[in-house]
C-alpha cells in the first residue's frame, strides 16, 4: 500500500482527505502557507452525500450544533417586506437554505480538529516546486519525496498553475460578490434576506452564531479585471455602485469601512481537462471550483476528498487510483458546473419591472403545490459517486 502522502492546503477538502487517509493507515502531512489555521469565511452548506460522509466521520451532529441558525430565505422589497419565502426543509429536495448551514471557518476547524489526530500539520510553509514523481521542494528549503501529493489549495492554487501550466480554462460567470461581516441590529432575524436593486445589484444579509450579520454585495456583469484590484479600489467600486441601492445599503456600506474580513470574488469556475499528473492530484476548488452559484461547493470538497482517499486505499497503483477518482467524481462535478450563465442574470434583474417579475416567479415557486420545482431549482438531484466502493476506509470509524 502507498504510505507517504502530502496534502497542500488545510481547508475543507484538505482536512477531510487527511482524516480519511490517516484513518486508512497512511503517513499524512498537511502543509499550509498560513502561519496558523485560518478561521473566517462566510456561509456554506452541506447536503446529501456530504452529510453522509460527515456522519461516517462522526461529525454530523457537531456540524449541526455549530450551524448559523439560518431558518430560511426571503426575497424582500425596499421596505424589507418579504415577497417570497422558502423555509429550510419546505422544498422537495432542498431549498436555498439547507438544514446544515455553517460558516466555512467553523466547518474547516471541525474537520481540522478531527484530522489532527491522524495527520501532521506544517503551517507557515508551502510547495516551491513539485515533480510528477512526488519529489517536493518546500519554500522553507527542505526537499522530500511522497507516494502521492494532493493539491487542495483552492481556486487560485499556485501549485496547480505550476504543475498543470496553462491547462485551466476558467469560465467567468459574470457575477462579482463581496462578503464581509457587519454589526447585528435588532431588526435582523434568522432568515437569509435577499434584496434586488435596479442595475443588476443585490444585497444579502445572513445570520451567524456570533451575534453579527454576514453581508453580501453582488453585481452582475463581466468584470474579470476587478479580481486584481487592491482592497481599497474594490471597496470604492462597491460604494459607488451601491450608494443609491436602497433598503439596507447605507448600513452595509458603513460596515464595509469597519470590517476585518472583507473578501471580494469575481466568480469563475475552474475547468481542468485532467485532475492528476503522475503522482499529483487536484481536489476541491483547485480541481473544479463550481462557484457559490452551484450551491454545493462544500459538499463537493468533502465528497472529492472521501473518494480520493478511498481510491488510494485500494492498492499501490497511484496513477490508477487517481484516474479512478476522476472517473467517479467527474459526473457530479460536471453536473454542478452546468449552471447556465443566464442564471445570475435572471437573479439580478436590470429594471424594477424585472425585479417584480422575479419576485412573482419566486412567490409562485414557494407555494406548496410547486415546492418540488423549488427543490429542483435550488438543490436538485446529483450524479453522486458510489461510496460502497470504499468499505475498507470505514473500518473503525466513530459512530455518533
Amino acid at each position: 500500500m502507498t504510505r507517504r502522502i502530502l496534502i497542500t492546503g488545510a481547508s475543507i477538502a484538505g482536512t477531510t482527505a487527511a482524516w480519511w487517509l490517516g484513518r486508512a493507515g497512511f503517513d499524512v502531512t498537511v502543509v499550509e502557507r498560513a502561519p496558523a489555521f485560518r478561521d473566517g469565511g462566510q456561509n456554506v452548506d452541506v447536503r446529501g452525500i456530504g452529510r453522509t460522509i460527515l456522519r461516517e466521520m462522526g461529525l454530523e451532529r457537531a456540524a449541526l450544533a455549530r450551524g448559523t441558525g439560518e431558518e430560511g430565505t426571503a426575497w424582500v422589497d425596499a421596505a424589507g417586506r418579504p415577497k417570497a419565502r422558502f423555509m429550510a426543509g419546505d422544498a422537495e429536495g432542498e431549498g436555498p437554505t439547507a438544514e446544515m448551514e455553517i460558516l466555512r471557518g467553523d466547518l474547516a476547524r471541525l474537520l481540522y480538529e478531527a484530522s489532527e489526530r491522524h495527520a501532521a500539520f506544517r503551517f507557515g510553509d508551502g510547495i516551491a516546486r513539485a515533480e510528477e514523481n512526488g519529489a517536493i521542494a518546500f519554500a522553507s528549503g527542505t526537499t522530500e519525496r511522497y507516494d502521492a501529493v494532493i493539491v487542495a489549495e483552492g481556486v487560485g492554487s499556485a501549485t496547480r498553475e505550476q504543475v498543470f501550466a496553462r491547462e485551466n480554462e476558467p469560465r467567468w460567470m459574470d457575477l462579482t460578490i463581496a462578503y464581509f461581516t457587519i454589526p447585528r441590529t435588532p431588526d435582523d432575524d434568522r432568515l437569509w434576506r435577499w434584496y434586488n436593486a435596479p442595475g443588476s445589484r443585490s444585497i444579502s444579509l445572513r445570520p451567524d452564531p456570533y451575534g453579527t450579520t454576514r453581508a453580501m454585495l453582488s453585481v452582475h456583469g463581466p468584470l474579470p479585471e476587478a479580481q486584481n484590484w487592491d482592497a481599497a479600489r474594490q471597496k470604492a467600486f462597491l460604494r459607488e455602485r451601491f450608494r443609491d441601492a436602497g433598503w439596507e445599503a447605507r448600513r452595509v456600506l458603513a460596515g464595509l469601512d469597519e470590517t476585518d474580513d472583507f473578501y471580494f470574488d469575481v466568480l469563475r469556475q475552474v475547468r481542468m481537462p485532467r485532475w492528476s499528473r503522475g503522482r499529483i492530484a487536484l481536489t476541491g476548488d483547485a480541481a473544479w471550483c463550481v462557484t457559490p452559484l452551484a450551491g454545493i461547493g462544500a459538499t463537493l470538497a468533502i465528497t472529492g476528498a472521501r473518494v480520493l482517499a478511498g481510491e488510494l486505499a485500494r492498492g499501490d497503483d497511484v496513477p490508477g487510483a487517481l484516474a479512478a477518482y476522476e472517473r467517479a467524481m467527474r459526473p457530479m462535478v460536471e453536473q454542478a458546473q452546468g449552471v447556465p450563465k443566464i442564471a445570475p442574470r435572471l437573479m439580478h434583474p436590470r429594471s424594477q419591472a424585472g425585479i417584480r417579475m422575479l419576485h412573482a416567479g419566486l412567490w409562485a415557486a414557494s407555494l406548496p403545490a410547486l415546492r418540488g420545482v423549488a427543490g429542483k431549482l435550488f438543490g436538485g438531484s446529483r450524479d453522486e459517486p458510489d461510496l460502497s466502493r470504499y468499505p475498507e476506509t470505514t473500518i473503525g470509524v466513530a459512530v455518533e
